[in-house]
């Protein structure tokens, strides 16, 4: 477990370039706000995290839930969810506006063009709405769009 990332993943990388070819700057795992974010957008008071769905918990087909050691697991990924809605209430609290982009968006069976996710992200920044997600499609009636809360 200690090889595994928790910043500047693969998914994160291609969001990070994505948006700074479109003109976006912003600053890195700001450690003064909670949660860390990925991608802080000061000007835009907007937040991005680029969530690993097996670490989330997201239902998605890339998470199931371990065999080995599943207690353990089950308490850590139930507690990451718990601290992933705090954070949210609190930045949205404070103001932030707040984008999910989880990984099966970028990866997997499911996922989408990593174009077509950045600008999702840029019209998401450039907008106003509050707090959005974006995922990969769930079927294949889905397919090609995406899911964007």
């Amino acid at each position: 477990m200690s090889g595994i990332r928790g910043k500047d993943t693969r998914p994160e990388m291609l969001i990070r370039k994505g948006l700074h070819a479109r003109g976006f700057r912003y600053r890195l795992h700001d450690n003064t706000l909670l949660g860390r974010p990925d991608m802080v957008f000061g000007g835009r008071s907007a937040v991005i995290f680029v969530n690993g769905c097996f670490w989330h918990g997201h239902d998605c087909h890339l998470f199931k839930w371990p065999t080995s050691r599943a207690e353990f697991w089950r308490q850590k990924i139930l507690r990451n969810r718990e601290k992933d809605a705090e954070t949210a209430r609190a930045l949205s609290t404070n103001g932030w506006r707040i984008l999910t982009i989880w990984e099966c968006a970028l990866k997997g069976r499911t996922r989408l063009p990593v174009n077509d996710v950045i600008a999702r992200a840029a019209e998401w920044l450039k907008g106003g709405n509050e707090c959005c997600e974006i995922t990969g499609f769930r079927d294949k009636s889905d397919r090609g769009t995406g899911s964007v809360n």
